[in-house]
């Protein structure tokens, strides 16, 4: 059985605390709003943010199922909204074959029954339905609600690919030259991702309602590692804030996201740190920072600079 959709910011932002997201205003705002005029929620931002989560929390919260098209350069439509199972097709052929050899390939029953063939192998039941496709289908077909639909990555893939989107993105539809138009009765709730490695077409942007991640401030990222890191001692969940805070505030390739400063928290548990120091500091930094260029520029002195004005400011 699944669950209302919210009816309010508060009760919006309400589902996602119970989901473990600590969502600021905006953001509840922002997909309080998708939810409410069924528009897909477009949510752009730098890596590690929370974006892909958001959707799983929804899932798990609306009781839905997810639907996740993880999105790579070369995606195509075979692997992202549908393609003919080709092996059964041929095995449904050579046995047609088979069965027809006693009746002569000019006769007016040899027609009927190659035409018959034809819109037979080019039914449904050798149709392979990828995500977008099954996204799309009836609810009453698939489950008691839409599905929750995860494009993720969206700026991996290609502009053809993003041109493909819009019919989805628009009409909740897909076209089959060999069906016909497969349309969605209710449609799924729908986020799309995007790192910014790319631009995202506008033609996407504008069939979705906008929302840029950011990272969050101290206090809503304490409250963060708190529902994510709850066996971290209090003190030392506030010197990693405190530490990551100011760690992006420098100059680096990647900066990083709270992903990173989660799993920083709960390394620090399994070496039993209830406080930081400058050689656990430097020790652990490569689970905070994924290039070797930043690791050396934040190595050492630096990384003791860092960690006395956090313990400062915790």
């Amino acid at each position: 059985m699944t669950n209302p959709l919210p009816r309010s910011i508060d009760e919006t932002q309400a589902l996602l605390a119970r989901g473990d997201y600590v969502a600021d205003r905006s953001l509840a705002t922002s997909l309080f709003l998708a939810l409410a005029m069924k528009r897909p929620l477009f949510l752009e931002g730098e890596a590690g943010v929370g974006k892909t989560e958001i959707a799983k929390v929804l899932s798990q919260a609306l009781s839905r199922e997810l639907i996740r098209l993880q999105c790579y350069e070369g995606l195509d439509i075979a692997q992202a909204a549908y393609e003919w199972n080709y092996p059964r097709q041929m095995i449904e052929i050579r046995l047609a074959e088979a069965t027809d050899k006693r009746s002569p390939g000019a006769s007016a029953e040899g027609q009927k029954a190659r035409q018959e063939l034809e819109q037979d192998i080019f039914s449904e039941r050798f149709l392979i339905r990828r995500p977008l496709l099954r996204a799309l289908q009836p609810a009453s077909q698939t489950a008691a609600a839409p599905p929750v639909l995860l494009i993720d990555e969206l700026d991996r893939t290609d502009e053809p690919f993003e041109a493909y989107l819009l019919e989805v993105l628009s009409d909740w539809q897909i076209t089959i030259p060999e069906i016909g138009t497969v349309r969605a009765e209710e449609p799924p709730i729908v986020v799309i991702t995007s790192n910014r490695t790319r631009e995202i077409h506008d033609a996407v942007k504008r069939r979705c309602f906008y929302h840029w991640v950011d990272y969050p401030d101290a206090k809503r990222e304490l409250d963060i590692l708190r529902r994510k890191a709850p066996r971290a001692a209090q003190g030392l969940s506030r010197e990693v804030v405190a530490f990551v805070q100011r760690l992006r505030k420098s100059e680096l390739f990647k900066q990083p996201g709270v992903a990173e400063t989660i799993d920083w928290a709960n390394c620090l548990v399994a070496l039993d740190r209830v406080a930081l120091d400058p050689e656990t500091v430097n020790n652990t930094l490569g689970v905070l920072l994924k290039y070797r260029d930043d690791l050396e520029r934040v190595a050492g002195e630096e990384a003791e600079r860092m960690l006395a004005e956090a313990k400062a400011a915790a």
